[in-house]
């Protein structure tokens, strides 16, 4: 990559939004679901959020129940601008949705000098969120152009991991690549939360698993959550889980996360 990284820097010039990269390269952690209900959470507490689904599976707007005639796709390859992307999901929660397209824009972006791929999504992503609170970037679980540029655009990262041993080898490689990245002179990419997910407490692997992350990621880990039937069932309804069942664990557990993540905006600009 060119040397002229000042040019990767323009969302700290914005410093009133908080741009979050949800990522494990491990399928099935819970990673969208995370996204969903922390950035639904923020959102119930008056804050202004965006999400964009950089995953061709297209997760977000099923689960949201959202449907846009632009993508993210759109977006990155220049062929639409932001206003026209972005959809309203829910009061103060907006989408820029994603579908297989995305895989197909990836081929293209491959093609292009890597410096012009960051600066195409950076500029294209940066432009609507002044008047954002919040943007989570949904990542793909594969290593990709565009999941390497998610965290090269974000101020901070968000790890789901699934409290079982695969999961933790997605993790490490996603440390990886945060070395990679972090030897960009003056990026400024931290570690906010390792969000343990589809946690049994009974079972010895889990809690053996927990002890681990604890140990490697102190100080980074949240509170787990717990496995629970409503989170999926709130998925295939449509609906977060504050909407479709808010005495739930799930419903507890993510309103405690978004609280770790409110708290720790205090924290910004100290080093992980």
């Amino acid at each position: 990559m060119s040397n002229n990284y000042s040019l990767l820097l323009t969302p700290y010039s914005l410093p009133m939004t908080r741009v979050i990269s949800v990522i494990n390269y491990k399928g099935g952690v819970g990673k969208t679901t995370t996204v969903i209900n922390t950035a639904a959470g923020l959102a119930r507490e008056g804050a202004r959020v965006l999400c964009i689904d950089l995953d061709p599976q297209g997760s977000l707007a099923v689960c949201l129940g959202v449907k846009s005639p632009y993508t993210s796709a759109d977006l990155l390859l220049g062929h639409e601008v932001p206003e026209r992307c972005i959809v309203s999901a829910r009061p103060n929660l907006d989408v820029i949705v994603s579908n297989h397209d995305l895989q197909r824009a990836e081929g293209q972006l491959w093609r292009m000098p890597d410096e012009r791929i960051a600066r195409r999504v950076l500029y294209y992503t940066m432009r609507p969120i002044k008047t954002y609170d919040y943007v989570f970037l949904d990542c793909s679980h594969s290593i990709s152009i565009l999941t390497h540029n998610a965290l090269l655009y974000a101020q901070e990262l968000i790890i789901p991991v699934a409290t079982d041993y695969l999961s933790m080898v997605g993790t490490r490689q996603v440390l990886d690549t945060l070395k990679e990245i972090g030897r960009i002179p003056d990026h400024r990419l931290r570690l906010t939360a390792v969000v343990p997910t589809m946690n049994y407490e009974r079972r010895r692997k889990d809690r053996e698993v927990m002890d681990l992350l604890n140990y490697y990621f102190k100080g980074k880990v949240t509170a787990p959550i717990r496995s629970n039937v409503r989170l999926p069932e709130a998925t295939s309804r449509q609906k977060t889980i504050f909407e479709y069942d808010p005495r739930s664990y799930g419903a507890v557990d993510y309103a405690a996360l978004v609280q770790w993540v409110k708290e720790a905006e205090n924290q910004l600009g100290v080093a992980s």
